[in-house]
């Protein structure tokens, strides 16, 4: 095994027998709540859980959705036989980028960055912790103090809602199963990098990740929960994406893998 996949940055599903992976659900609880109904009822013994990130941004509810995401896993949990390390959250690019929002005052140009961010879907989650678009302007305007004192209390915004910290701290890059039957990621990889070398393609994705015609260091599909043309459920080759539209007015997916590669199950709500 590799430095990465031994790393605390790529989870290692043990003991699988299928794996639930979760696309994108951009702040739309009500589409994960349904899922999860659904969900609840096909889990077997022996399956375990992979969110694929993108849980903030875009839709009207970034709140209600880590808390949905929170209190599933201990619903799970308490099933026979499921351990803490079964259920893995993604850093997906919208956490990305609001850990990023939170480190906004060592930016050389933050007020650059704040805009960039603001256009690409993290307004919704400032919103949903009290923060307003205008003050984040007028705090990067202010100077790098005006910033860590905004940051700080944002920070103190999440901490008041149970979970929420706990979820972005406990965010990984990949997941595997420890046979490297199956890898699991939020946008998917660059096949010309090797597993430690993705960096930020696990969150920005890579154009040549589409085309993944062999396998990926030998595992026999690698899944992604987000494309930016949400194909729905499009397994091709040697890759899979789940990636309905949630947050964009589509669905939200979900799907099960066996060992061998093949979908064993689906969701779509």
């Amino acid at each position: 095994m590799n430095a990465a996949a031994s790393s605390e940055a790529v989870a290692v599903l043990r003991y699988a027998r299928r794996v639930w992976a979760v696309g994108a659900a951009h702040g739309m609880r009500g589409k994960l709540s349904a899922l999860h109904e659904l969900l609840w009822e096909r889990f077997q013994a022996g399956d375990r859980l992979v969110y694929l990130g993108n849980y903030m941004g875009l839709g009207p509810d970034v709140i209600g959705t880590i808390d949905e995401l929170v209190a599933f896993r201990t619903g799970i949990l308490c099933r026979a036989g499921m351990e803490p390390e079964d259920i893995v959250f993604l850093r997906g690019a919208q956490e990305e980028m609001w850990r990023k929002l939170l480190q906004i005052q060592f930016a050389p140009a933050p007020l650059d960055v704040f805009e960039w961010m603001m256009g690409r879907g993290v307004e919704a989650t400032l919103a949903a912790y009290g923060g307003t678009r205008t003050d984040g302007v007028g705090r990067c305007r202010g100077g790098p103090l005006a910033l860590t004192r905004w940051t700080n209390g944002l920070r103190e915004a999440m901490r008041r809602h149970p979970g929420h910290e706990d979820v972005m701290i406990s965010l990984r890059q990949a997941a595997m199963t420890e046979g490297r039957e199956l890898l699991f990621t939020h946008a998917g990889v660059d096949p010309t990098r090797g597993l430690d070398a993705q960096g930020d393609v696990f969150w920005w994705g890579s154009s040549r990740f589409a085309a993944l015609s062999e396998p990926y260091e030998g595992f026999r599909t690698v899944v992604a929960g987000f494309r930016a043309d949400h194909p729905g459920i499009d397994a091709a080759g040697y890759s899979t994406v789940l990636d309905g539209g949630c947050g964009f007015g589509g669905t939200l997916v979900a799907a099960c893998f066996d060992l061998d590669g093949r979908m064993a199950d689906r969701i779509e709500v």
